[in-house]
């Protein structure tokens, strides 16, 4: 494998992020050989940590993965910490003294993968640093890896946009999903493009609806106060379910690579047909709240939140693509918190053969489980020649999934390699705000007081099986 020579900064290096995914997914890339000696990482944030205590939490961190403690008392002797107030320039020099010296010592090369895993409003203060107090490599790679939320709304989205490109070009930048990191996810591209079964089916005259959950068991946990403010509109449908739709309706590249990828995902998100009314929005879109069930307490009941809030905490909607090859085809996507299962599907639907049979559908499952379902029409043993569906499965042993790498060691990687295939362009960032600022638009003329209710423990509202139920159609159930 390619020995990288590279320097992370970790903005944010005490955090539970940075603690529960980042270092542990970091050392399973040294131990893959992704990462070799020639690294380093330099941890900043506000506690006045020592690298040993630095070292310490990072080795805490990895612990359940540690089999020769030799080893990873040698991964931790490349971390460094340097107390860091993000508006204050004097620390940025010392950042970059420290910077300097890590490149000489490790010999980095002048590789730099700057990490911001803080508040989003540090983004432009931290980038704008970085440039004036010259951390920025002159002879190596300069990437910026940044968490969600890139945004409230399109205006705030492109304002940070706006201020990242002072500092970074978009080749530069590396918007984690960490969605796109999963097995299932990224199989997506070789199952319909590799079979010959799919790849010329996968259209409207063979597919008759596609369906995308990611059903919740949790409430809002820790997250109210950020949680009341954006909904699951913001926080799961802008990103994750509009990522899956656009790999799943995306026309295949002319070639592999991560910037003809980007861009046929453009295309889908950009062809996103927006709801001309009020009423056309209240037709094709759900949104709902968790009610107190099963023990449970209702959302406006959780902690920090607003008693008269009308935060959506479940949504589903009926999209349609301005598309030639999707016309007539809807893709429905759901959310929701305090749901009666936790999982992620994306259910393909085809249309019968024939009359009378019922629809043969591909499921695959991201999680809970890590496998594939496809359910075709066969005879139904007997006399009578008739068809019922027999399912084809394959889901990945635990064996297999040990040696997979996980969501954030995936991306990370992909970084590392200059590999933007699983990562969202600015153009599908600003799309996607623009779908969901439309639906706020109107959600905001209805200056609504209440909002529907759904048990919690339950697979969401009533309304959301109406919004199938009109065309005959129903939800693929929650396992």
């Amino acid at each position: 494998m390619h020995k990288n020579h590279l320097l992370f900064t970790l903005f944010g290096a005490t955090g539970d992020l940075a603690a529960r995914k980042l270092y542990p997914a970091i050392y399973r890339l040294y131990l893959n050989g992704h990462l070799s000696d020639n690294f380093a990482l330099i941890g900043t944030a506000r506690r006045e940590w020592s690298h040993d205590h630095f070292r310490s939490v990072v080795l805490n961190s990895i612990q359940s993965l540690v089999t020769d403690e030799a080893h990873a008392q040698q991964f931790i002797s490349h971390f460094y910490y340097q107390p860091h107030d993000v508006q204050d320039k004097e620390h940025y020099i010392r950042l970059k003294n420290l910077a300097d010296s890590l490149d000489k010592e490790y010999d980095l090369r002048g590789n730099r993968i700057f990490y911001m895993s803080t508040s989003p409003r540090f983004f432009p203060i931290i980038s704008k640093n970085l440039k004036e107090e010259a951390l920025l490599s002159t002879n190596g790679f300069n990437r910026l890896i940044i968490e969600k939320p890139f945004g409230h709304n399109l205006d705030s989205a492109t304002q940070l946009q706006s201020d990242l490109n002072e500092v970074f070009d978009e080749s530069q930048i590396y918007r984690i999903d960490h969605y796109l990191g999963k097995e299932i996810v990224q199989a997506i591209y070789n199952m319909r493009f590799d079979n010959t079964l799919f790849k010329h089916n996968w259209q409207k005259d063979s597919i008759d609806n596609v369906q995308i959950t990611l059903a919740e068991t949790v409430g809002v946990e820790e997250r109210a106060e950020y949680y009341d403010t954006s909904g699951v509109t913001r926080d799961m449908i802008q990103n994750h379910a509009l990522q899956m739709l656009a790999l799943i309706a995306m026309a295949q590249p002319e070639n592999n690579t991560p910037e003809a990828i980007q861009q046929e995902k453009i295309k889908v998100l950009n062809s996103i047909q927006l709801y001309s009314s009020l009423e056309e929005v209240e037709q094709h879109v759900v949104r709902a709240q968790y009610s107190s069930h099963c023990d449970l307490v209702g959302y406006r009941q959780e902690d920090k939140v607003n008693p008269e809030s009308v935060t959506e905490t479940f949504f589903a909607a009926e999209i349609h693509l301005n598309l030639p090859q999707w016309e007539g085809v809807p893709f429905y996507i759901r959310s929701g918190k305090r749901m009666s299962r936790k999982t992620t599907l994306i259910d393909i639907q085809f249309k019968p053969a024939r009359p009378n049979l019922k629809k043969e559908h591909l499921c695959f499952e991201v999680a809970p489980n890590l496998g594939y379902e496809l359910w075709l029409n066969a005879k139904k043993i007997g006399t009578n020649n008739t068809s019922t569906l027999i399912p084809f499965r394959h889901y990945y042993t635990d064996e297999e999934l040990v040696s997979s790498p996980d969501d954030y060691e995936r991306l990370i990687g992909e970084c590392i390699d200059g590999d933007k295939s699983h990562f969202a362009h600015w153009e599908e960032v600003a799309a996607a705000w623009r779908y969901i600022d439309h639906i706020h638009t109107f959600w905001a003329q209805q200056n609504a007081t209440e909002i529907p209710l759904y048990y919690a423990c339950t697979e969401g509202p009533e309304e959301a099986n109406a919004l199938l139920k009109k065309t005959g159609r129903k939800w693929k159930k929650l396992r």
